[in-house]
């Protein structure tokens, strides 16, 4: 089994970064093999509303000069998926709005290829606006019929400079206890 994630901060090893890894230290005790794609610091374009994927049905983008048909291809290897955004202005990112865009937009057109995977966002915040960004990741994967583990609260951190979220022991809590239902999950769901 495997779980790909995402990380949407610019900062490669901040927080967002952070909260991912805890998961994925949880997953890789269970057995679970995982890989870690920084978003960031790649070329993605947004979604043009071309309908293009509508008429392939391959389930793969039309546009082709930047990082997504390559991420693409890595969720639909995957057993999971992990996006990990930082709060922008009570929002995800620009690179993670256009990943879930695209990725929702063309699994949808190729036939629900993501349905039944396992799908969780994990959320650094500094102040306000994680629960409204953890929906907008959940709303794609719920349109999609991704199953979405719970844990012990919102997956969230809080912590402004890097490394500030591995203060908060709720959050961390909440991360590993988050690894921990994913892994569970995944398990039965391959058994």
């Amino acid at each position: 089994m495997k779980v790909i994630g995402f990380n949407g901060s610019p900062r490669k090893d901040g927080n967002t970064y952070l909260a991912i890894k805890t998961v994925f230290e949880v997953l890789e005790k269970e057995g679970i093999e995982t890989e870690l794609i920084h978003i960031a610091e790649r070329l993605l374009y947004g979604c043009t509303a071309c309908g293009a994927c509508k008429k392939t049905k391959d389930g793969m983008c039309i546009i082709d000069s930047d990082i997504f048909n390559d991420c693409q291809k890595k969720i639909y290897e995957s057993d999971g998926i992990i996006i990990g955004s930082p709060v922008y202005f009570g929002s995800v990112t620009p690179q993670v709005k256009a990943l879930i865009d695209r990725s929702g937009y063309c699994a949808r057109s190729g036939g629900n290829l993501l349905k039944r995977k396992v799908g969780a966002g994990v959320i650094a915040v500094r102040r306000a606006g994680a629960v409204e960004t953890l929906h907008q990741i959940n709303n794609v994967f719920l349109l999609n019929e991704v199953i979405i583990p719970g844990s012990i609260y919102w997956n969230m951190g809080i912590g402004r400079e890097k490394g500030e979220i591995l203060d908060d022991k709720e959050g961390m809590d909440t991360f590993r206890n988050l690894g921990e239902n994913m892994a569970w999950l995944l398990k039965k769901i391959n058994n």
